[in-house]
């Protein structure tokens, strides 16, 4: 048996989030030294995350330049901004990639596979791990200073008893100077009852300023912001025309990519290269070993996504179904005196690295 020198192969695309599910199966006389295996394909999943922006007026908002001189918020409106994308490909089942590799009789070699039933390592039960990824997570709105407790201590009796809009603007705006004065006063040690220490004052003021900010929100008006995230899948094929993945519509969010009432978020891959077999010293193909253990020689491609007329989002990723499938001799991984062991991309089933076993 020839022999084969340590390789290491980098790959050029990182790999994806979740934890890995393994199972580690022997050759022997009860499988005839055959192991089954399927190598993947590869889907690309798109994370959309938009931000939600809902404007609300105060209850004094046409008050709100003659008392306090500032621009208030005038109409309730919602609004929708696209805020991240991340672009992870992932791996899946391909039940049209299901090979056997034969094994020496006698021999002891064994196979780590995932949830895929794709191979991971031959002879070592050291795998590539996936890189973690961090995916965006929906957040929900935070209640408004209007729903808070300071808020209910902010208004006063008076406040509440007065039948006219206008009356009570005038009592909540000498609400507001009241207790900026009321905060002046305990920063600069001339209010009449002090708080004892400088905890109890810190205390005393951030309920202060809460009050004030109930108040003034009363004016001026809220603004809530949360978050909404959506993923799309994406399957590379043999041709990958632009296609509209999803759309966000300014008062609704995300919609389906056929909702006319969205702006369209844009996916594009250009494959930019082809898996080849590898060539002999005359540059001639070579041939798939017989009973060989297949892997992936995968292609790769330029993934992005635009929105709004701009791009949002690139990647360049290996996609396995833009490669081919070439074999490794099996007896490389039952000689007796210096097997070998190989590790395989969880992303594409190509070869990671490759050499003796007991370098491993």
């Amino acid at each position: 048996m020839k022999s084969i020198a340590f390789i290491t192969l980098a790959l050029a695309a990182s790999f994806t989030c979740e934890a890995q599910t393994t199972q580690k199966f022997s050759a022997g006389k009860v499988n005839e030294y055959g192991l089954n295996y399927t190598l993947p394909n590869t889907v690309i999943d798109i994370t959309l995350e938009a931000q939600k922006t809902v404007r609300t007026p105060g209850e004094f908002f046409r008050y709100a330049k003659k008392y306090l001189g500032e621009e208030p918020i005038t109409a309730p409106s919602t609004s929708y901004e696209l805020t991240s994308v991340v672009i992870n490909p992932r791996a899946v089942t391909n039940p049209d990639e299901s090979y056997l590799v034969q094994f020496k009789a006698g021999s002891t070699p064994f196979m780590i596979l995932d949830e895929n039933n794709s191979p991971l390592s031959v002879n070592t039960e050291k795998v590539i791990a996936l890189d973690p990824v961090t995916l965006p997570v929906a957040r929900a709105a935070e209640p408004t200073i209007l729903e808070s407790p300071a808020a209910k201590q902010a208004v006063t009796a008076e406040m509440l008893q007065s039948p006219s809009s206008a009356k009570r603007a005038e009592l909540a705006a000498a609400r507001i100077y009241e207790l900026r004065e009321n905060r002046s006063e305990i920063l600069s040690g001339s209010a009449e009852n002090m708080p004892a220490d400088g905890k109890a004052m810190q205390l005393v003021l951030d309920n202060l300023a809460a009050q004030e900010a109930a108040l003034t929100a009363m004016f001026l008006g809220t603004t809530q912001t949360s978050t909404e995230v959506t993923t799309v899948t994406v399957t590379p094929g043999k041709t990958n025309p632009r296609k509209v993945i999803s759309r966000l519509s300014m008062t609704d969010g995300f919609v389906g990519p056929d909702d006319l009432s969205g702006v369209p978020v844009y996916f594009d891959l250009a494959v930019t290269e082809q898996g080849k077999l590898p060539v002999n010293e005359k540059g001639e193909e070579k041939r798939f070993p017989k009973g060989g253990l297949a892997y992936r020689i995968p292609g790769k491609a330029n993934v992005k996504v635009t929105y709004d007329g701009k791009e949002r989002a690139a990647r360049d990723i290996d996609v396995a179904q833009y490669g081919v499938v070439f074999g490794l001799d099996p007896s490389l991984f039952t000689d007796k005196k210096a097997p070998s062991f190989v590790t395989f991309s969880p992303l594409t089933g190509a070869v990671v690295e490759i050499g003796p076993a007991d370098a491993r």
